[in-house]
């Protein structure tokens, strides 16, 4: 046997959505019900497990065997599913066979070396991430089962007990013998639905560069990383007891039932003076600024409350395993247009940040549950909470967490690009990249806390908003206006920037014009080393790492200002699949996002010996014993990928007893 195509149908007492597969397949009530494989593309059996059958012992062997590839939508979940019935089992799981502790550790499921995801592969492709989407746009033979949901209701999870069932909370295959028939089709297809993506995509294999990395990844999922429950715990509870005296607070001055409703408090608003449409927060930071002493009061009690910072929590409490420490955080390959991760459960890419001064006071007066200490020392409880939200995150006993990360990374791979070489002196030599652009933009020597440094803020503000085309609205939604800028200094910037940078504007032209030719003549292109070709309907984007961006069946369509542009089909804002417009600095966005992902997987796989448990953005979080050599750490991670010559990388790092943004 070479390969295994696998689909499996279970059951559990735990939500999967909200608390991951590895809770998942924790809980006492979990079971494999279905097992539908293909091997070497032979026809597709299933093995009814719920009512008696067993799994034939050459497929128990290939399970454990890594010669065997082991294909799956979504390998993730039957892969530590099948770790768990395995363990059951008392199959060992050990790649070593030592019994060593460390290895033991690494037991806990199955070697991802030899597991591959059909879903991975479609999405290299550009194509949705559901089994049932990816059918659709394929044009399957054979698709996914429609009713395939309602039957996952009714065997998966838990009933409600009513009188009709027989109070029973479980349906077991006995009570719908149709039912249980019909779910085991449901499984054969999905096998034959996975099978036939593979057959489709089988002239667009994926780079083997990729599977190691989703190797890696999935070796990262599998180690977790530990959380500090006892500070989850008390933040929660100090939540609920700030919430109650802040909303008790706003009954009392506003007199309102429900001073949470948005309705009733502009209606009280209004009637005291205040008239507003809005109560985002940003509208309500505003309205704070000119409102009369009470109605202030008021406003910042509902700022206060309108923090979320119990969420993530609570989705800690949810989602942390017996051992006490999170896993499957990440999705490879989320992002499917860039390959970049994207986030799962507790969401680590939109971490609030921390500007506390005294973080481990704060962060022990919470774990100790001093409500009225906190209260008296922070005054805005949900605040201090959220920005504790990063400190729940800690290594295990005896070892620190070591953090390192890429400075400016995009800054640098664009100006690499492009050939801009002022930007790429400024990284040589370790300068501020705010400081220069607002030099270059204005002409003048600008420093931090030195001659012109009122500039500096326009030159961060320039580059956070004007990198990838964008305007007056792009600076106007990364808060310029907040931040000080007049409406008049808004065009005057985006011209400046664009005049200083010529050469990254010519880039974003260069390759617009590389991307339509490809699309409209199915021209071949190339620029700074970036190739462009159509292929079978698609437009493929080669960038010098070799790993390819593909864009879904593009073709010319024309835009709200008139002009002609690509579009293409993907997932939209909407979360459907729908046809989207494209143009030269967008795809330079997707270029660089991409470009700066493949960086630092070539990090991961440099530093795949550490003991990787987090990375958020451009930054790893390592656990490892008090000793190691941080200098070197970010040494490592900072080297430059062979395929990336000429680019200068730098990476900067930190020690902690726990998470925390430095």
């Amino acid at each position: 046997m070479q390969t295994l195509s696998i689909d499996i149908e279970t059951y559990s007492d735990v939500n999967l959505s909200k608390c991951g597969v590895y809770k998942y397949a924790e809980s006492p009530d979990f079971e494999i019900l279905l097992f539908g494989y293909s091997s070497d593309g032979s026809e597709v059996t299933v093995i009814d497990l719920a009512q008696g059958e067993r799994l034939p012992q050459e497929i128990i062997d290939a399970l454990t065997d890594d010669t065997v590839i082991k294909w799956a939508f979504n390998a993730n979940f039957e892969r530590v599913c099948l770790s768990r019935y395995l363990r059951d089992l008392g199959v060992s799981l050990d790649p070593f066979h030592d019994n060593h502790p460390i290895s033991t550790e690494c037991a806990r499921f199955l070697n991802p070396e030899s597991w591959r995801c059909s879903m991975v592969w479609a999405a290299t492709m550009g194509l949705p991430l559901s089994l049932e989407g990816v059918g659709a746009v394929l044009g399957l033979e054979k698709q996914k089962l429609t009713e395939g949901k309602d039957l996952i209701k009714y065997f998966s999870v838990p009933c409600a007990p009513t009188k009709t069932n027989g109070g029973r909370t479980r349906n077991h295959p006995f009570h719908a013998p149709d039912k249980w028939e019909a779910f085991k089709k449901y499984n054969i297809r999905d096998v034959e639905t996975e099978i036939g993506i593979k057959d489709r995509l089988a002239k667009f294999p994926v780079p083997k560069e990729v599977w190691d990395e989703y190797r890696i990844d999935q070796e990262i999922n599998d180690r977790g990383v530990r959380l500090d429950m006892d500070l989850v715990k008390e933040a929660i509870e100090m939540d609920s007891r700030s919430r109650s005296e802040l909303t008790a607070a706003m009954k009392d001055m506003t007199a309102l039932d429900n001073p949470n409703s948005v309705q009733q408090m502009k209606q009280w608003l209004k009637g005291n003076g205040l008239e507003t449409d809005s109560l985002g927060k940003k509208v309500v930071a505003e309205l704070i600024k000119t409102a009369p002493p009470e109605l202030q009061t008021v406003l910042e009690l509902r700022q206060q409350l309108a923090k979320s910072s119990v969420k993530k929590y609570q989705t800690m409490e949810r989602a942390v395993c017996d051992d006490g420490r999170a896993r499957g955080m990440f999705a490879f390959y989320g992002a499917n247009r860039t390959g970049r991760w994207a986030g799962r459960l507790i969401q680590l890419q939109n971490l609030p940040q921390n500007h506390l001064p005294d973080l481990a006071d704060a962060r022990a007066l919470v774990k100790s549950g001093d409500f009225d200490a906190v209260k008296l020392l922070y005054e805005d409880v949900p605040d201090t909470l959220s920005q504790l939200i990063r400190t729940a995150f800690i290594p295990k006993d005896g070892t620190q967490f070591y953090v390192s990360d890429f400075s400016a990374i995009e800054a640098r791979v664009i100006a690499w690009y492009a050939g801009e070489t002022w930007r790429q002196k400024v990284f040589e030599t370790g300068g501020d990249i705010y400081c220069a652009s607002a030099s270059q933009m204005f002409h003048v020597p600008v420093e931090k806390h030195g001659i012109n440094g009122h500039l500096r803020q326009k030159g961060k503000i320039a580059e956070l908003a004007l990198g990838y085309g964008g305007s007056v609205g792009a600076l106007k939604a990364m808060g310029a206006l907040e931040m000080g800028l007049s409406e008049d200094e808004l065009q005057p910037l985006v011209t400046a920037w664009r005049n200083s940078n010529q050469n990254i504007v010519r880039f974003w032209w260069d390759i617009d014009r590389a991307a339509m030719n490809a699309v409209k003549y199915h021209m071949d292109g190339e620029v700074c080393g970036v190739k462009f070709c159509y292929q079978s309907g698609m437009l493929f984007i080669t960038l010098l790492s070799g790993r390819r961006l593909s864009y879904v069946k593009p073709k010319l369509g024309t835009n709200q200002f008139g002009s002609e542009c690509i579009t293409y089909e993907g997932i939209g804002g909407t979360k459907k699949w729908e046809r989207l417009e494209t143009y030269g600095p967008k795809l330079v966005e997707n270029i660089v996002q991409a470009t700066s992902r493949d960086i630092l997987c070539y990090a991961m796989r440099t530093m795949s010996h550490c003991f990787i448990t987090m990375h958020i953005h451009d930054e790893l979080v390592i656990e490892a014993r008090p000793g190691v050599d941080l200098k070197v750490l970010c040494e490592q991670m900072g080297r430059t990928p062979p395929w990336a010559n000429g680019l200068k990388l730098r990476a900067d790092g930190y020690e902690t007893m726990f998470y925390k943004k430095d």
